[in-house]
């Protein structure tokens, strides 16, 4: 696949002040200076992931998109152009505002300003955050994931997944059409959802502790209005999360926990429902959709609606004890 990661996010505001204290102190991002009325945001080794720029129109986003090198940017390009996407090369400047050695823009058929690039700039100092958590999920898997509504879902994902090589997770016909896409291990970078109209709904943030998790969600509730949707568990990322509100007009979902996917076994699967496992109160109204669909979340969660936690190497201490009850039921399943 030629994208390999969503390397940052761009946002136009008017609240570079807002953005600021978000950022550093409820989401643990660490503030890095670019003077006037520029804010940039560290999450990793990265110079940068999140920048807030003034000059930008009030919530223009930009989508960054990393490529290997320079070949696969040229690739890229060329297949873009091919399909007949205006293509736009950036000059030199614009690249060093991105931090990147070189980057092209274009739009999706939504009409979003996307772009891709390759030699994203890794910081000589190591990152401090805002606040403290024991760091973001980052790296290689890039910054998260976007979910975007679209107005036309069928050629969003002709456009992601036929000309920018995106791969399907899973997807959802009914009661709302979605599809989940991923480019590297984490669940997905990606997901598009028909809706009215061109609208970002939200960012994720993954953390290495749930505990950095649960103190946020106590930061944010101690916030008037700050929490949009409650903490909850999804069913096929299998991420812990809650939703909050920023100083823009999306959401920041921080979570813990999420899957990986490989592509030598995964299939694609039809989602049945969009319940979560449990809580997630206030995700439909969130995205505009009114109250939830009788089927989420499920009054009691049977069997089917459990999961194994998502937990990496040295992330946990291994619980004592055995329970001839639940050994029995493990192996009855």
């Amino acid at each position: 696949m030629a994208i390999q990661a969503l390397g940052y996010l761009g946002i136009g505001s008017t609240k570079p002040d807002d953005w600021n204290s978000f950022a550093t102190q409820q989401l643990g991002m660490q503030a890095v200076d670019r003077g006037g009325t520029m804010r940039a945001f560290r999450m990793d080794d990265r110079k940068q992931r999140l920048v807030v720029d003034g000059a930008l129109a009030d919530n223009e986003r930009i989508f960054g998109w990393e490529v290997a090198d320079a070949a696969a940017l040229d690739a890229l390009g060329a297949r873009l152009e091919n399909a007949g996407v205006a293509v736009r090369h950036e000059p030199a400047a614009a690249a060093n505002r991105r931090c990147a050695a070189e980057v092209i823009s274009f739009s999706d058929p939504a009409g979003n300003r996307l772009e891709a690039f390759h030699g994203g700039q890794v910081d000589t100092e190591p990152f401090r955050p805002g606040r403290d958590i024991a760091g973001f999920r980052a790296g290689p898997l890039g910054m998260g994931h976007i979910l975007m509504t679209v107005p036309d879902v069928d050629a969003a994902l002709a456009f992601y997944r036929d000309l920018l090589g995106f791969r399907i997770s899973d997807f959802i016909r009914a009661p709302v059409t979605a599809y989940f896409m991923h480019v590297n291990p984490r669940h997905h970078s990606l997901a598009i959802v028909q809706g009215p109209g061109r609208a970002m709904h939200h960012l994720m943030m993954e953390l290495y502790s749930l505990d950095d998790v649960g103190r946020g969600y106590d930061m944010a509730q101690g916030q008037a209005d700050s929490v949009a949707v409650k903490l909850g568990r999804h069913p096929n990322d299998l991420m812990t999360s809650f939703y909050m509100r920023t100083p823009s007009d999306f959401l920041v979902e921080y979570g813990w926990g999420g899957l990986e996917v490989d592509d030598a076994t995964w299939q694609p699967v039809e989602m049945t429902s969009v319940g979560s496992f449990w809580g997630h109160q206030g995700l439909f109204e969130s995205i505009g959709d009114g109250p939830p669909p009788g089927d989420a979340p499920p009054p009691m969660p049977g069997p089917a609606r459990r999961a194994p936690l998502q937990v990496m190497e040295g992330n946990y201490q291994r619980m004592h004890g055995v329970c001839p009850w639940w050994d029995a039921a493990k192996a009855g399943a």
